[in-house]
């Protein structure tokens, strides 16, 4: 297992979010999306429940509940909302990310199917509480980011598909699409391939939505090191990986050419909510990314498949990086 940089702190307090805190029926909540909307934090965050102990997750069902904040530390629930897409074709909807474009909310999302896992891309009203699906893809995707602003007159996306056949195993990259209506995307070219990622021999994938800053786009990925000699791991019988988080930074006029990102993890699982007595162990999975006016900013991700998290850096140091290890 790598080791952690000492860039990012995490929350004394963590988890920020876990199913004691939910009003509902309730059993792990993670992998959630934040954004911040006029001065005010939202957390959409994914509910897995079953029961206690947790043998498998998902056979009971699987939400999306919602969460305010002040300060981005301290969440209040409610009790009502809960997001449900369901039909004869669609089973659930999961692993949620949050995006403000020209004050309009969205949220990407990945969707289980009787024929492949599928990433959505959903408009929310103002309250956050209610949910219009814009497009679905084809089968197989998810890890869909969009970006905060139209880049050359386009929407654009960061997106994770994995063709089974294309590689072999798990070993999947991380893609960019693009699209003038949110509906119909494509243009696509490949940003990151997970053979340059040196802390991973598996598959990446997009992670937070991306943050502009006046070198590029700065955004987070998750990384997977895959290793068959792990056993149990965790209330699954059986885990063999770890999920690292990376950082990386993208040209702002180009955004699948990559400035720089950083050879080895930003994040590792270190602390016991992250390593011990969850669902899956070892795994850290960001999902928010909120830049502060003081240049601070808040790392949202879920840890252990179990619980909500948050850490903090600042922009600078993230930056600082990713010129470090400028790419020629």
């Amino acid at each position: 297992m790598f080791k952690d940089l000492n860039l990012v702190k995490r929350y004394k307090d963590n988890p920020i979010l876990s199913k004691k805190d939910i009003p509902f029926k309730a059993d792990l909540i993670f992998n959630a999306g934040v954004t911040k909307y006029h001065g005010i934090y939202y957390m959409i965050f994914r509910n897995d429940y079953k029961g206690t102990p947790c043998d498998s997750v998902g056979l009971a069902g699987t939400n999306l509940g919602l969460a305010k904040s002040k300060d981005g530390l301290h969440w209040i629930v409610d009790k009502k909302t809960r997001f449900v897409l369901q039909d004869n074709e669609i089973k659930r909807i999961y692993d949620p990310r949050l995006q403000v474009i020209n004050d309009e909310i969205y949220m990407c999302f990945a969707c289980d199917t009787k024929h492949g896992i599928r990433g959505g891309i959903g408009k929310l009203d103002k309250s956050f509480k209610k949910l219009k699906v814009i497009s679905l893809t084809t089968p197989d995707n998810r890890n869909m980011v969009l970006f905060p602003e139209k880049i050359n007159g386009k929407y654009v996306r960061l997106e994770r598909p994995f063709p089974v056949y294309s590689r072999g195993g798990e070993y999947f990259d991380i893609w960019m699409s693009d699209s003038s209506d949110l509906k119909y995307w494509g243009n696509s070219k490949l940003v990151l391939g997970a053979e340059k990622v040196k802390f991973s021999n598996a598959k990446i994938g997009p992670g937070t939505p991306p943050i502009k800053t006046k070198y590029g786009w700065l955004c987070l990925f998750h990384a997977v090191e895959l290793d068959p000699t792990r056993g149990k791991n965790g209330w699954e019988k059986k885990w063999q990986k770890i999920y690292y988080v990376g950082v990386m930074l993208l040209d702002l006029k180009n955004p699948s050419k990559v400035i720089g990102y950083y050879n080895k993890p930003l994040m590792s699982p270190s602390m016991p909510y992250e390593r011990k007595n969850g669902y899956r162990n070892d795994v850290i999975f960001p999902g928010g990314l909120i830049l502060e006016k003081n240049g601070k900013v808040k790392i949202y991700y879920g840890a252990a498949d179990t619980v909500e998290c948050v850490a903090f850096s600042t922009v600078d140091d993230l930056v600082k990086l990713c010129l470090k290890a400028n790419i020629k």
